[in-house]
């Protein structure tokens, strides 16, 4: 996920995205810790898209501004 695509949208949709990717996140680090995992990259992708959407959500928060 891209920051433009993170931009565009709506803070609901951040959210709901931010909740997933957690879970998601969560599953895989149980799972990596009993077995290995096909693709271990994955938890690095699944954390920096995390960030990048509360980066996004916080910019927000400053700049008052909502989708």
């Amino acid at each position: 996920m891209k920051g433009n695509e993170v931009r565009e949208l709506t803070d609901q949709e951040i959210t709901d995205r931010i909740e997933q990717l957690q879970e998601e996140r969560f599953r895989l680090r149980f799972r990596s810790g009993t077995q290995q995992l096909e693709n271990p990259i994955l938890l690095r992708t699944i954390r920096r898209d995390i960030a990048r959407l509360k980066t996004a959500q916080r910019e927000r928060e400053l700049n008052g501004g909502t989708r």
